[in-house]
């Protein structure tokens, strides 16, 4: 039965933050700092959740930073996604392999 609380108080929850929004802004919001700051939210929070992420699923810290450093370059110069990904990977990979 407690189940069925915790799954309450998340449904609840999840629709309170997407529903009180709607009762605060009624009009469109013309604040460019506001417009700003809401715009960039989700970069924000993937990031947060991301970083830490990256650092910690090797084990080992020379090879997190080795991939990372590879992911960054090759995003810097616009490849695409998945050559970022798979260039940092076996990077991170090969240099397990050689540490």
């Amino acid at each position: 039965m407690s189940i069925m609380i915790y799954i309450a108080v998340m449904a609840g929850t999840t629709y309170l933050i997407r529903a009180i929004p709607f009762g605060f802004f009624r009009k469109k919001i013309t604040s460019k700092f506001l417009r700003n700051f809401l715009y960039y939210i989700p970069y924000a929070v993937l990031s947060a959740m991301t970083i830490p992420a990256i650092f910690y699923s090797t084990g080992n810290m020379t090879t997190a930073i080795v991939g990372t450093i590879t992911a960054v370059i090759l995003a810097y110069c616009n490849m695409p996604l998945i050559v970022v990904a798979l260039s940092a990977t076996l990077t991170a990979f090969l240099t397990g392999l050689f540490l």
